[in-house]
């Protein structure tokens, strides 16, 4: 697949929805037509915290919904063009790498052992250890990475489907379905486990369900669609979505923020605002920014604001990741931004390969992992 090339937030969201269009409605274009704002020239560095670059790898370009994943130790990644990748997490160095031989819509999931990706054939694809276990075909497109879970592959499916897949063989375990809507993000949704309960975002909803049968146990709405037409309507939840404990915290697409107790499947808050990524947190805070890249933070028990920052507005950051006493967020030059998560000041900030950085950044052990455009991805440790 050709890289795309780089656009702001507000740009990027509008061209997110007009792929929603051809999806289910076949339109064969759409563009905003105006100017895109330029960012501030950025000042130099600050350089409060020390940083090490630990290690770089390259697995090959990809898009907005292909993103790295981090289990027992292993960074797991994958390109547009059909190569999916385990990678020690401590050295950088592969623990194994498989061409799947056709290009890949959405990934990636895994617990580990098993890493499931979807390709641009419709099909779910399981691998182990370097070796394909099973592919099956879906009867619609997904732009969500798979969740690997209790020896289960679970899919969520533009048409508001979600599948369970036993992890050994692709057996076809249940399906629960939802109506259809005449508009759905080409963006990646959520789809967690919390506790029992598997959660996913449908429609403006988050929705609990019963794992084993694919039963609803509740549902709570983060945005409730509103405007005059399809397009002021959508409200699919995106992701990556913040979960500490039972609480899940998660954006509606151009609507709100809102956090939801699992446990009770009750919504505690809900928040107007107008950003197109998903969002992170810790136990105090939810970090996220808005269309036009003003990067903000919630209050995670009220959704009260807490503080608010500009300077990185027009840059196209990708959804955030907390951890410590910092928020890394990348931008569509290829930087990575550490701020204080206290109020938002600069602590450092680190460099890639200059392509865009799309997807949230990841933990692997006491390193940050993040996964550029052109595929190449770049460990940091403190120092």
């Amino acid at each position: 697949m050709k890289p795309l090339s780089p656009v702001g937030p507000a740009q990027r969201a509008l061209r997110t929805v007009c792929l929603g269009v051809l999806v289910l409605t076949g339109l064969a274009a759409c563009s905003s037509g105006a100017k895109k704002p330029q960012p501030v020239d950025l000042p130099p560095v600050a350089a409060l915290m020390g940083t090490q670059l630990a290690w770089t790898a390259q697995v090959g370009a990809a898009h907005e919904a292909i993103a790295p994943v981090v289990a027992s130790g292993r960074v797991f990644a994958a390109s547009s063009s059909g190569t999916v990748a385990a990678i020690d997490g401590a050295t950088g160095k592969d623990v194994w790498r498989l061409n799947l031989g056709t290009g890949i819509a959405a990934g990636v999931g895994s617990d580990g052992q098993t890493a499931a990706v979807i390709t641009l054939s419709n099909h779910v694809v399981a691998v182990s250890e370097g070796r394909e276990l099973w592919r099956v075909r879906l009867p619609a497109r997904s732009f969500t990475a798979p969740l690997v879970a209790g020896a289960r592959v679970f899919v969520l499916s533009a048409d508001r489907t979600v599948t369970a897949f036993d992890a050994r063989n692709g057996a076809r375990l249940w399906v629960q379905s939802r109506p259809s809507e005449p508009l759905v993000l080409s963006q990646g949704g959520a789809l967690l486990a919390v506790g029992d309960t598997l959660v996913a975002g449908l429609s403006g909803r988050l929705v609990g369900l019963n794992p084993a049968n694919g039963s609803v146990r509740w549902e709570a709405p983060i945005a409730t669609p509103r405007g005059t037409n399809e397009v002021e309507r959508l409200v699919d939840v995106v992701g990556p979505v913040s979960r500490i404990g039972d609480s899940v915290c998660a954006r509606a697409f151009s609507a709100a923020v809102g956090c939801v107790d699992a446990a009770r499947g009750t919504v505690v808050w809900s928040r107007p605002a107008q950003g197109t990524t998903g969002v992170h947190g810790d136990d105090r805070l939810v970090f996220g920014a808005d269309a036009e890249g003003r990067f903000q933070a919630w209050q995670r028990a009220s959704g009260e604001p807490a503080w608010s920052i500009d300077r990185l507005k027009y840059r196209g950051l990708s959804a955030p990741l907390a951890l410590g006493r910092v928020v890394a967020v990348g931008d569509s030059s290829g930087l990575v931004h550490l701020v204080s998560r206290e109020d938002g000041s600069e602590m450092t900030r680190l460099s890639t390969d200059g392509s865009p950085i799309v997807v949230a950044p990841v933990l692997s052990g006491d390193s940050l992992v993040v996964q550029t455009r052109n595929g190449g991805l770049y460990a940091w440790r403190p120092q």
